[in-house]
Formats: C-alpha cells, sequence, structure tokens
C-alpha cells in the first residue's frame, strides 16, 4: 500500500483524513484507488479530460510526478508516499 497525503483544503473530500492508505502499481492506478474510495475528490484532482489539473503538484516521494519521465505511468514501490499539493493563488 502506498500512504498518500492530502493537503488541508481537500480534507474535506475525505472527511478529514489526512492521509490514506491506496493501492496500485503506478500513480495513475493509486488515484484510480482514490477517487474509488473518495469519488468527490475527481473534480478536484482531475480535469475533463482526465488529466491532472494544472494546479495539482503531485510528488512521489521527493520527485514531481510532472517531472517523472513516465509521469501518471510511474511505477510506485510498496511503501513509498505520494503527496498532493495544490497551488494556492491569492491578492
Amino acid at each position: 500500500m502506498t500512504e498518500l497525503r492530502i493537503p488541508t483544503p481537500l480534507r474535506t473530500y475525505t472527511g478529514g483524513e489526512s492521509k490514506i492508505q491506496i493501492t496500485g502499481h503506478t500513480v495513475a492506478e493509486a488515484l484510480d484507488d482514490l477517487v474509488n474510495l473518495y469519488p468527490d475528490m475527481e473534480q478536484h484532482i482531475f480535469n475533463e479530460d482526465g488529466q491532472l489539473r494544472p494546479f495539482i503538484n503531485l510528488f512521489l516521494g521527493e520527485d514531481n510526478v510532472n517531472d517523472l519521465p513516465q509521469g501518471l505511468d510511474t511505477p510506485i514501490g510498496e511503501h513509498q508516499r505520494l503527496l498532493l499539493i495544490p497551488s494556492i493563488a491569492g491578492g
């Protein structure tokens, strides 16, 4: 299982959970498991095309998934950690 850390603004959609155990052999499969567990999360992390929203940063360990050669198809080790970080703008 992989631990996914949920930032405070998105915890409303996970019943207040800050850490969730999800399964999947790739980052994409892990996110599918997240959406299966918490369907309301889908609209907040994916756009209409099923891609991560531009303001969502997803880290596997210390690496931004968008910067990895395989992107969402990156394999996940059994005890790795994913971290969702939404960009926050203000003025």
